[in-house]
């Protein structure tokens, strides 16, 4: 039984790393765009907020990566 929840383990966790990320992602690109929206001279032009965009999805992706094993781990028990 251990060894079949271990193997769902592993794909449950990537599966929530990438949804946990791609919301943060998401979060950032519409607070981004009504930054610029609201401004009457854009702060950020297209090219700084894809480029944060990355630069978010690659670290939440990274802490995510470590916190949510042991969510998992947890709730399967």
């Amino acid at each position: 039984m251990d060894n079949v929840s271990g193997n769902y383990t592993g794909k449950y966790a990537l599966i929530a790393s990438i949804v946990s990320s791609l919301l943060l992602v998401i979060i950032f690109a519409v607070l981004s765009f009504m930054v610029n929206s609201s401004r009457t001279e854009p702060l950020y032009n297209q090219v700084d907020i894809i480029a944060g965009m990355v630069f978010v999805f690659i670290l939440s992706m990274i802490v995510s990566a470590s916190v949510w094993p042991g969510i998992i781990e947890n709730r399967m028990k």
